[in-house]
């Protein structure tokens, strides 16, 4: 994405240029294994396209930055009825951990200035330009 920021309360709590969003979910079975996993491929992943027009390029290589927020809807069952259920996502003893986790060993890789958060279970305004748009699911 060209830019993304998150507010919450009215308040710009993150904001950066070239990079990243990750909205990061967090299931029952998850492991710090499987978040020291996404930590460690969210920088190298190539997404950002290089002189070719090719997706050769990651996010060490542009020098972006990244956003991460925790997502619990990303775990949402609509396969039944009119409203969403969650009971796949991991509760909050659970979830909250694993997501510090994944932006602590972010931040040891990519310094603590390139990596933004929102805040756990906050009500936040997210805000992104997609340039492409590319939107991609990436598993542990």
């Amino acid at each position: 994405m060209s830019h993304a920021s998150v507010t919450i309360d009215g308040e710009c709590v993150a904001k950066i240029g070239k990079g990243y969003l990750v909205l990061l979910g967090v299931t029952h079975t998850d492991t710090e294994a499987e978040a020291d996993k996404i930590a460690a491929r969210i920088p190298v992943i190539r997404l950002f396209t290089d002189d070719k027009d090719m997706m050769n390029l990651s996010l060490e290589d542009v020098g972006g930055s990244v956003i991460v927020v925790s997502q619990f809807t990303l775990y949402a069952d609509t396969a039944h009825g009119r409203r969403p259920g969650f009971s796949n996502a991991a509760r909050p003893e659970k979830a909250n951990p694993l997501y510090e986790r994944v932006v602590a060993k972010l931040r040891e890789t990519l310094g603590a200035e390139r990596v933004g958060t929102g805040r756990f279970g906050a009500d936040m305004k997210v805000e992104l330009l997609n340039d492409g748009p590319v939107s991609v699911e990436l598993l542990a």
